[in-house]
């Protein structure tokens, strides 16, 4: 679906989750939740740290429940060497703060890159809005839980 084609509700939605998650990256960078820290090296967030240090007071809401039971999929190479759209593994995720936070990963990480065509992606409107909403939302729970909300909140 091309731009024009989306709406603007789902453009808002969009901007919207996107806007917030780059705070969210923000903060973990600020607060130094970082891949690795040696000097030169570029600032990436590390959430799963982040998930490890925090998950003990993190508590999954009605929102996050309803998120992991959305259950974004991300796209994969097939077998056939095509692209399909599978279930993200979270098994390895270190507790239920890291498995809410690899599924906003995933949210972020679909819209941003593409491949939004058939039933799984923009073109199942309803499904892109309710995983916006519900991203948005528990960003901000994220935020509040954390104790992060104070410098999560404040634009960039």
């Amino acid at each position: 679906m091309r731009r024009e084609d989306i709406g603007e509700e789902l453009a808002r939605l969009a901007f919207d989750f996107f806007d917030r998650y780059s705070r969210f990256e923000l903060v973990l960078k600020e607060h130094r939740f970082l891949q690795g820290d040696q000097p030169g090296r570029a600032a990436m967030p590390d959430s799963r740290e982040f998930a490890r240090a925090r998950g003990a007071e993190y508590r999954v809401t009605a929102k996050a429940a309803e998120l992991l039971r959305a259950a974004p999929k991300r796209q994969v190479v097939a077998a056939n060497g095509g692209l399909e759209w599978r279930h993200v593994d979270l098994r390895d995720s270190p507790n239920d703060f890291g498995k809410v936070i690899r599924l906003l990963q995933t949210i972020r990480n679909n819209l941003f890159h593409g491949g939004k065509m058939r039933a799984e992606g923009w073109d199942d409107p309803p499904r892109t809005k309710s995983l916006l909403e519900l991203g948005s939302a528990v960003l901000d729970e994220i935020a509040q839980q954390t104790a992060l909300d104070g410098v999560f909140i404040r634009r960039c």
